[in-house]
């Protein structure tokens, strides 16, 4: 068994790299590139980059991008996994399924190395996949205190091989007859248009309509100015990307970021300027580009990714949550303390849900 850490993305060796090529089918922000534009554009100084690498005789390798952030008496020593609010999905990349037993080799290190921790934590992560349960499973057995906790809400769509007329049919009769009319009545204007973009044809145009829209609407400012648009390159790179636009008089007034990979289409990025509520403007856009993944791309599955948004249930059919697993070293006194609190909080939140549901009653 080999065990690395490095301290850079480029440091990997170019086999470790292909380990990426497996994972990304399960989700885009498990790709090499998704990593290397996270670090480039949202880079913190105060955190430091440990990429955990295993790998095993017969070649099979684990990887695990982490952020260390360093303590004192008062502050935790952190290892949390390499993401933030731009990512909707975290796993360990493994170059195979069988890959999943060097878990257990990965958090030794940890726990074992010179590298000290109080707390570990590791989100947002998929309950459905098989990697949760081991990751889990690794950070108990090398003696960490773990706990569960919820992260967000997720709403999907399973295709199920429907055509989008087929889908569209099953839709709410309110949100259909709104697409419907109001399509009409933007088309109708004759200064109106939707367009979208697949490539890196005129895309430095594209990505400064996309930025126009964005600063237009009711969104906050980009904390890391420079992700999105590093986003939109890698994933017209890729092949991936889906960049949906609402014009009006040649302005651009709506705008939706897809990323389509693997069979699957992710709702990234909406914006639309409110000043043109009138055509439903961000409905519209998105039957158009809800039409376009089904019918061409012919993908499987459709994800809105975070937030439990009213708007979200209507166009999707299933529901799951995201979670996260956040594990204390008891060999340290902030780990100790640190699960202490957990379990008061653990305990608090169960009293003030249990009282919730005598008071409903």
């Amino acid at each position: 068994m080999k065990l690395y850490c490095y301290g850079k993305l480029d440091d990997l060796l170019p086999h470790h790299r292909l380990a990426f090529q497996h994972t990304e089918t399960l989700s885009y922000d498990c790709s090499y590139s998704w990593f290397n534009n996270l670090i480039s554009s949202t880079y913190n100084k105060g955190e430091e980059i440990k990429i955990f690498v295993a790998e095993d005789e017969n070649g099979q390798i684990a990887v695990l991008p982490m952020y260390y952030l360093s303590g004192n008496l008062f502050k935790s020593r952190t290892l949390r996994t390499l993401s933030n609010f731009y990512t909707s999905l975290y796993a360990p990349i493994l170059s195979n399924e069988k890959a999943i037993e060097l878990l257990p080799n990965v958090f030794h290190e940890i726990s074992q190395g010179q590298l000290a921790c109080d707390a570990i934590e590791l989100k947002p992560l998929s309950l459905e996949h098989d990697t949760y349960v081991a990751l889990f499973n690794a950070l108990k057995y090398n003696g960490f205190l773990t706990f569960k906790y919820f992260c967000f809400d997720n709403w999907y769509l399973l295709v199920s091989g429907r055509t989008f007329e087929e889908y569209f049919k099953g839709l709410p009769s309110r949100l259909r007859n709104t697409v419907n009319r109001k399509r009409k009545q933007f088309i109708a204007t004759g200064e109106a248009r939707l367009e979208i973009v697949t490539d890196g044809d005129q895309l430095d145009s594209k990505i400064e309509d996309y930025i126009k829209v964005y600063n237009s609407s009711w969104k906050v400012h980009e904390p890391f100015p420079g992700f999105m648009p590093g986003l939109i390159r890698l994933c017209a790179k890729q092949g991936w990307l889906r960049l949906g636009f609402a014009y009006f008089q040649d302005r651009p007034i709506a705008a939706q970021i897809w990323i389509v990979a693997h069979d699957r289409a992710a709702i990234y990025k909406l914006a639309h300027d409110a000043q043109y509520d009138t055509y439903s403007v961000g409905s519209v856009l998105t039957a158009h580009m809800m039409q376009y993944v089904i019918n061409i791309d012919k993908v499987k599955e459709v994800d809105y990714l975070i937030g439990d948004d009213n708007y979200k249930k209507d166009w999707m059919s299933h529901h799951r949550g995201r979670w996260g697993i956040v594990a204390y070293n008891p060999r340290t006194l902030l780990g100790i303390l640190g699960a202490f609190k957990q379990v008061l909080g653990n305990v608090r939140r169960m009293l003030l849900s249990r009282i919730r549901e005598i008071n409903a009653n």
